[in-house]
């Protein structure tokens, strides 16, 4: 009986030969199966013993062939197994040696290569030598993947681990040694990566984790500036006949936007908004153009900040009392009486800066009831306070009516202060204090007001030019349509107004930066200022700039929020709050009455929207910014639904509440906000 060993694609079978033609034959094999064999693919006829004892017996004799021996013993030339079957076993090898042979070299392509069927080839000296290192640090890297894995499982971190974390946890590289530990650890002690590493004492501080997370994603090179210089600006500006004012908090060193009111009593009074002037002199292009389009906007937290700027450039260029400072100017002038506008004007000036007026030492005595009573409240800038507050009400009246319903402050802003007053990194151990700062009180108003006057003004004024900027634009106000960034000028249904840029904050934003470049251009050159602007239309550059800030913001604020939550459970920890009243949003989900917090409460999953609860906190946990609650008591007969606005909308609930999820090749796992409000009035400092 005969049969054959043959390569199928690679891989070496042995049975009994039921026929033969010229160029293939019928084999049967071990199983039953026949099947049709080239006889180009069959390497070794014999006639015993059994194909399945053959293949056994190879299998155990290729193993305790010497690799090392065999190339010694192998031709310089092209061979076959059976010839190196000869040469190492003796010159009468049988089937058994020979298919030993032929596994043994197969398996072996650092020392042979493969010359053909059943031919081989000795690898050159150098070849064997480096491969055999690299399979060696196969080896000890393998041993070194284990010795890892066992010291995660015993709760012990090693180093390297230790180093890699965040790349391990957001941007894997999944052929990483320090990666694999972890996948391994985890697999064997049924934990998930986080846990895991936590227990391990990778992370032993939360707020650490969350600061060094977005330091990894969003700046990789680090936090520091290149050496810059504030260019200077060459205009010869003339100076502005009035005496401005700027409103801040007293944290608030970029400052953008102050305010001037002329001609009060006169039934004519002219309202400026003046926006510091950076881009008189930084070009596109420039080195600090460069630094600002990488960076795209100032990033904000609780007792710290990242600014796009150099604090000596911005300072260069900020509005602080007591300086004739630069500026892009608005001029609207108003009759007295009924506000209706008879006139804008655009200038390039130097502006007089009075005073820096600060949110905190002057909203509690700021108020309605002084800005319109008949006594002159005892405050700086009295009677233009008053003034720009009425006007304020006019215009969100008149964008209200554009809009189409009220616009929706139930929710209040929070300030957040941390005992390290703003002059140090924070560590996470810090006292933190909350106050509320209810969005529409009246400075608020003031400056969110002028600033949407004077963005959509530009706006359409860089229309009329046909000069294209960035423009911030919403198609309506139905549930889902959110706000998009385009180059043309489109209507704003939740801001209420025909077009909406952002070119009042050229210090913090890059878009605003770049939408000034442009007004600047209209302002020197009138109708000519297309061909001036430094940006066409169609610029290819308008769209880069666009997609890079959407990107950017976007992940800056939702680090914002989340490191505002974990600040805000630092609260809860530190006056040992135990029960918090709340009002149901929906699906088990509640919002905080003072505090800036969304979560899930259980017992609340089937309360109508609007019922007021007092919900017990059962458990946090600041690394995953997770807190647990639940039902204490009902606080009123179930109230009917919340209108859900722009600034109540559910899906905002849902990512307000949203932990932070991490997984071991999870790249984006922040918790998500809606931005802060279009003017940028109650954007922290």
């Amino acid at each position: 009986m005969t049969y054959a060993l043959f390569d199928d694609a690679g891989k070496f079978l042995a049975g009994r030969v039921m026929s033969e033609a010229d160029a293939s034959m019928q084999v049967e094999l071990d199983s039953g199966k026949r099947v049709k064999v080239k006889t180009a693919n069959v390497l070794l006829r014999f006639d015993k013993p059994a194909p399945a004892d053959l293949m056994t017996r190879a299998h155990a004799l290729a193993g305790e062939i010497d690799l090392d021996l065999a190339w010694e013993f192998a031709p310089e030339g092209e061979f076959s197994f059976g010839d190196l079957a000869r040469d190492y076993f003796d010159a009468k090898a049988g089937p058994e040696q020979q298919a030993a042979a032929l596994l043994r070299l197969f398996e072996a392509p650092h020392y042979f290569r493969r010359a053909g069927k059943g031919l081989f080839k000795k690898a050159p000296e150098e070849i064997v030598k480096a491969a055999l290192l690299g399979i060696e640090r196969k080896k000890q890297l393998a041993a070194q993947i284990e010795a890892w894995a066992e010291d995660l499982v015993a709760g012990q971190c090693p180093a390297p681990v230790r180093e890699q974390l965040y790349r391990i946890l957001f941007k894997p590289d999944k052929n990483g040694a320090e990666y694999k530990a972890v996948v391994e650890a985890s697999r064997r002690s049924q934990r998930a990566p986080l846990d895991l590493l936590k227990a391990a004492g990778a992370i032993d501080s939360s707020y650490q984790f969350h600061w060094r997370r977005f330091l990894f994603e969003q700046f990789p090179k680090g936090t520091g500036f290149p050496p810059l210089e504030a260019p200077l600006i060459k205009d010869e500006l003339p100076l502005a006949p009035v005496q401005a004012f700027s409103i801040d908090d007293s944290q608030t060193t970029e400052i953008d936007d102050a305010l001037s009111v002329n001609g009060l009593g006169t039934g004519t009074v002219i309202f400026g908004v003046h926006i510091a002037a950076p881009a008189l002199a930084i070009s596109p292009d420039s080195p600090v153009d460069k630094v600002a389009r990488e960076r795209l906007s100032t990033v904000y937290m609780p007792g710290w900040k990242l600014t796009m700027l150099p604090d000596a450039v911005v300072q260069h260029y900020t509005l602080i009392e007591g300086r004739d400072c630069p500026a892009v100017s608005l001029y609207v002038t108003f009759d007295e009486a009924t506000l209706e506008v008879r006139a804008t004007e655009t200038r390039l000036e130097r502006v007089p800066i009075a005073m820096n007026l600060r949110h905190d030492q002057l909203d509690e005595v700021v108020t309605e009831a002084s800005l319109t009573g008949e006594a002159v409240p005892d405050y700086p800038f009295a009677h233009e306070l008053a003034f720009t507050f009425r006007l304020a009400r006019h215009l969100k009246a008149a964008r209200e009516v554009v809009r189409g319903k009220p616009e929706n402050f139930n929710r209040p802003d929070y300030n957040f202060r941390l005992a390290n007053g703003g002059t140090a990194e924070p560590d996470g151990t810090e006292t933190v204090t909350l106050t509320e700062r209810r969005r529409g009180a009246p400075l608020d108003l003031i400056v969110s007001e002028a600033m949407i006057l004077a963005n959509s003004h530009w706006g359409g004024w860089l229309a009329e030019h046909g000069v294209p900027g960035i423009y911030r634009s919403q198609a309506s106000l139905a549930p889902g349509i959110k706000v998009r960034m385009g180059v043309k000028p489109a209507p704003h249904a939740g801001m209420g107004v025909k077009q909406y840029t952002w070119a009042t904050s050229p210090l913090r934003r890059y878009v605003d930066l770049v939408n000034q470049w442009q007004i600047i251009a209209c302002a020197r050159h009138g109708r000519t200022a297309a061909l001036a602007a430094p940006f066409k239309p169609r610029d290819a550059t308008l769209f880069s700039v666009i997609s890079s800030f959407d990107g950017a913001y976007s992940a800056y604020n939702d680090f914002q929020h989340g490191i505002e939550r974990f600040w805000t459970m630092r609260w809860l920890q530190q006056n040992e709050v135990t029960e918090l009243d709340a009002a149901v949003l929906k699906d088990g989900l509640v919002r905080a009455d003072t505090l800036p917090l969304v979560f899930k409460a259980l017992g609340c999953e089937h309360l109508p929207r609007g019922a007021k609860v007092r919900v017990r906190i059962t458990g946090m946990d600041t690394l995953t910014l997770e807190l647990h609650a639940s039902l204490a008591a009902r606080r009123d007969e179930p109230a009917a639904d919340v209108e859900s606005g722009p600034e109540d909308d559910a899906e905002d609930d849902v990512a307000d509440a949203a932990p932070l999820a991490l997984a071991i090749d999870l790249t984006d796992g922040a918790a998500t906000e809606a931005p802060p409000p279009e003017a940028g009035a109650a954007t922290p400092a």
